[in-house]
């Protein structure tokens, strides 16, 4: 078991704890959404964060909401043939359960890992999905430079992390969807110095999203001393790009910027629904408190228009 640093745990009673989407809609094809079985997937994604080097997740599991019926309850357990590997269950496990870990910091910038693969389930609406979380701090820690550190959800291990969205999976179809976990909203530093996660959390349509990308003179980062450079992302045109503080207007999501192999500076802003969007460039990334009012200096803003299935270009 990995050893972790711990910190004292902060008794906080999370409020606004899902992130309420008012769009409703699966992907696929079918002649009927009630009735049969049609098939889902879901993958997890994240915005980048920047005073960690990993965040650790483990999950237990899913719930799911049929619109009508009873709740459906998917487990990961251990793989009876292969120790090493994980297996979806309808049923608690008969093999010890598994948490499927994930390093949310790896999966940015278009990047994701499967939480359900083409997973069989009953045709017809659902409400919302909730995904179950262990919160023992050997799944689920902050790496930083000083080490490995407890990371506190309140109420995590007794109410998941639920995504009210309806979404339908269709007769014969495929739906497949992405959670975007925007760690940059949602990783606090209490007055203790401990880490908490009050998860900020998207659910997106992945077949209806498209993304923004492209590249970043060198001048406006080696301009900035100690620049910490990252694209904001915010809904509607001719957006004055203000910081993270859970006030209008927040970005929808922001995008790391970061040298590839030929010296470019570059950044990807993934799963956007289609329209037109705000972007700006910051060098003050790292000084951005989601949980305070900071005077975060932002250049060459823009209106970009998003089509699904498409990587619209801008470059700063």
């Amino acid at each position: 078991m990995k050893t972790i640093t711990r910190f004292s745990i902060l008794a906080v009673l999370l409020t606004g704890f899902s992130f309420l989407l008012t769009a409703c809609g699966g992907s696929g094809s079918g002649s009927s959404t009630t009735g049969g079985s049609g098939t889902m997937s879901l993958q997890v994604t994240d915005g980048p964060v920047y005073m960690a080097d990993h965040v650790y997740i483990g999950f237990l599991g899913l719930e799911l909401q049929p619109g009508t019926g009873g709740r459906i309850t998917l487990y990961y357990c251990e793989d009876p043939m292969d120790s090493t590997k994980t297996i979806v269950s309808d049923t608690a496990c008969t093999t010890p359960p598994a948490p499927k870990q994930l390093d949310l910091l790896a999966l940015n910038g278009g990047l994701t890992d499967l939480l359900l693969d083409t997973y069989t389930l009953p045709a017809g609406h659902y409400s919302w999905i909730r995904l179950m979380i262990d919160t023992d701090p050997s799944y689920t820690y902050l790496v930083d430079m000083t080490g490995d550190h407890e990371l506190t959800i309140p109420s995590g291990a007794e109410t998941g992390l639920k995504l009210n969205r309806g979404f339908d999976v269709a007769a014969g179809g495929h739906a497949d969807f992405t959670v975007d976990f925007d760690l940059s909203k949602s990783i606090h530093v209490t007055g203790t110095g401990d880490y908490m996660l009050r998860p900020t959390l998207r659910l997106v349509d992945s077949i209806e999203t498209g993304s923004i990308a492209g590249t970043v003179s060198s001048s406006l980062i080696t301009a900035t001393v100690d620049c910490t450079p990252a694209v904001y992302v915010f809904a509607g045109e001719n957006v004055t790009p203000d910081d993270i503080d859970g006030i209008a207007p927040d970005p929808v999501t922001t995008a790391k910027v970061e040298m590839d192999n030929m010296g470019v500076f570059r950044y990807k802003a993934a799963f956007l629904e289609p329209g037109t969007y705000t972007v700006a460039f910051t060098c003050q990334a790292a000084q951005d408190d989601p949980t305070t009012d900071d005077a975060i200096s932002f250049s060459g803003a823009a209106n970009v228009t998003v089509s699904a299935q498409t990587v619209t270009p801008y470059n700063f």
